[in-house]
């Protein structure tokens, strides 16, 4: 088990759920990939989506509903500071994923998180589990909590 992969385990069981990710056979690195790899709604993959805090430095992230899009300006209105391109090395850095694989819990250090609320819509969703091909399923409100995640508007219309 990869230690990406450990951590996200771990952060579940911290919280005290019994939560074991699923392997998938091919990549879910993308929402698209996810959501056809389980067979369910594009909206019910939790996407971690990094963006870069311009005055804080700090990797910033936003949970989303996988058929949403981020809205730089409301992301930046909910985040208090301009948002710019978070590089893999500063997500690497900061949360311990690669792209492709970044958990919303687990993360190396903490960080700012904001929840788009259309995830809660659903009875379960799938989010990343550390790496490219593993994903775990859970209900939306437990997810926003253990991820310390704030609900804000922040997608596109």
């Amino acid at each position: 088990m990869s230690k990406s992969l450990k951590r996200v385990v771990r952060a579940l069981s911290d919280a005290g759920l019994d939560i074991t990710p699923m392997e998938m056979p091919d990549s879910t690195r993308t929402a698209q990939q996810a959501a056809d790899a389980i067979g369910c709604d594009l909206d019910q993959i939790a996407k971690s989506i990094i963006f870069r805090g311009e005055r804080s430095g700090d990797a910033i992230l936003f949970v989303t509903a996988g058929g949403n899009q981020v809205d730089a300006a409301k992301a930046s209105a909910a985040a208090g500071e301009p948002l710019g391109k978070a590089d893999a090395l500063l997500i690497r850095a900061q949360t311990g994923f690669a792209i492709g694989g970044v958990a919303p819990v687990g993360h190396l250090n903490p960080i700012r998180a904001y929840w788009d609320e259309r995830l809660s819509t659903f009875e379960q969703v799938f989010a990343a589990a550390g790496t490219p091909r593993h994903i775990f399923q859970i209900e939306p409100n437990t997810l926003c909590r253990i991820s310390g995640a704030v609900p804000a508007q922040f997608t596109t219309e």
